[in-house]
């Protein structure tokens, strides 16, 4: 578990993740609304190069970024309401892909999430401290150990 305390220190975790993260790695989000899920993955968009804003992608389920060193899917399945619609709106293709996914709210379609995985447990402790688990899944080849 790796503690931060303060949404720039959820950011700077994010982008030293970004550099261990490879094209076609997925990589879910898990907390309650509000737990810091978007500002990690603000990190990990900046440590890959991302510059321009990197908006939570609540209300359009996916956001796409090509501007970094590997694309970046950064989904939010809070509004999915059968896990069918991943597959009838194409989003499935980009899980396991030419690019790093992040998923919030991935318990919304649990079939389409692939058993390789980093499972990260954001939870709020405080105003601004956050706690942060990292569980590799399926063979995924590093978890919190190389962060800390």
């Amino acid at each position: 578990m790796i503690q931060t305390h303060s949404a720039e220190e959820t950011r700077e975790l994010g982008k030293r993740l970004a550099k261990l993260l490879r094209a076609g790695d997925v990589v879910l989000l898990q907390g309650d609304l509000g737990a810091g899920k978007s500002e990690l993955a603000r990190g990990v968009a900046r440590g890959l190069g991302v510059s321009g804003p990197v908006p939570s992608p609540s209300f359009t389920i996916l956001n796409a970024y090509d501007e970094g060193s590997v694309p970046l899917y950064h989904f939010d399945w809070y509004r999915i309401h059968d896990p069918d619609e991943i597959a009838q709106m194409g989003m499935d293709e980009q899980l396991g892909g030419d690019g790093i996914a992040l998923i919030e709210w991935s318990s919304r379609a649990e079939e389409y999430v692939p058993e390789r995985n980093l499972t990260i447990l954001i939870r709020a402790t405080g105003e601004e401290t956050r706690e942060i688990t990292f569980l590799p899944m399926g063979g995924f080849p590093f978890g919190e150990e190389m962060l800390a």
